[in-house]
């Protein structure tokens, strides 16, 4: 008998609709990998399938022509708030049904960027100096932000995705609108130092059994920096692998599998790091990478020659043999 498996997509941040389009590719894969698959589209307390059945919040069941419907696993493709931040996590762990990615703690530790980052430096992991910032607390004086951390710099939310609310500041006169625009996506905002150098990231997951680290991507836009239209538009190549020295595709290789250690990641992650240098430095963790076909994490399985559908066959058995 076919597992039934839900795909949870939406959320109530601006990445809604790019979940969306991630839950479609996973449909297509998992669907053709021989499962029974059904997404599942969450907004605030709306929550029901994708031809409109009510999920019962108390199971996470559905009735369609009065038949109650279950799942044995859920799928979590949900960029921010409440897939990516430990909260839909807590609630399937409450109702007893396995799912893809981390648990609570290391989903809630990764999608708050600034304590992530300064959590991993305690590990020997670069990161950028930066300044964090609260809703409803004094903000420091532009030209302090600029002299702390110079000029261009970073300022975006904390808690955001897709480069939503993110500008790179290059006066001190645009400081404070773009914190301003960053708050936009929640209540806390990074300010942060920009590192000029060679923008790779590096997929990776593991089972009981091993440990797989995807080719490395390259990223290189036409734009000032790796923003939405890069991302979503196609104002970007993206080379796999990239255009690095052996011995450094090995250690970031080998850094992201260290990293998803030290988190306590499950099922794939992909981890953005910026090369200067000699200097390998940390720039964001992400527990639910995009999977769109043109998505990172694809364009990496395809490199390294694997079959998509047997990486999410992968993930979804690995809960089962535990």
């Amino acid at each position: 008998m076919k597992r039934k498996i839900a795909i949870i997509a939406g959320g109530d941040s601006s990445e809604h609709e790019v979940s969306l389009r991630s839950a479609a590719g996973l449909k297509t894969w998992i669907s053709e990998a021989g499962y029974d698959v059904t997404i599942v589209i969450l907004k605030a307390q709306d929550w029901h399938t994708e031809d409109g059945c009510s999920i019962d919040k108390n199971d996470f069941s559905f009735t369609r022509a009065g038949v109650k419907h279950t799942f044995d696993f859920a799928y979590i493709t949900i960029h921010g708030t409440p897939g990516e931040n430990g909260i839909l996590q807590g609630y399937l762990d409450m109702i007893g049904l396995p799912y893809s990615c981390c648990g609570v703690l290391a989903a809630a530790l990764t999608f708050n960027k600034y304590a992530c980052n300064h959590y991993l430096s305690y590990f020997g992991f670069h990161i950028a100096n930066s300044i964090m910032l609260r809703a409803g607390q004094k903000w420091p004086n532009a030209q302090k932000i600029a002299d702390t951390l110079g000029l261009p710099c970073f300022i975006k939310s904390n808690i955001g995705g897709s480069s939503f609310g993110c500008t790179k500041v290059k006066t001190v006169e645009d400081v404070y609108p773009a914190i301003e625009r960053a708050f936009q996506e929640g209540n806390e905002v990074i300010c942060e130092a920009f590192m000029q150098g060679t923008e790779v990231t590096c997929g990776v997951y593991k089972t009981t059994n091993k440990a797989v680290a995807f080719p490395i991507t390259e990223v290189v836009t036409h734009n000032e920096f790796f923003d939405y239209n890069a991302k979503y538009k196609g104002e970007v190549d993206e080379i796999t692998p990239a255009r690095i020295p052996d011995a450094v595709r090995d250690k970031i290789q080998a850094e992201t599998l260290r990293l998803y250690d030290i988190i306590g990641a499950q099922g794939i992650i992909r981890v953005d790091w910026i090369i200067t240098g000699e200097k390998l430095n940390l720039l964001e963790v992400n527990t639910t990478p995009g999977m769109t076909p043109t998505s990172f994490i694809p364009q990496q399985v395809r490199a390294a020659g694997l079959d998509i559908k047997e990486v999410l066959t992968d993930i979804i058995e690995n809960k089962f043999s535990n």
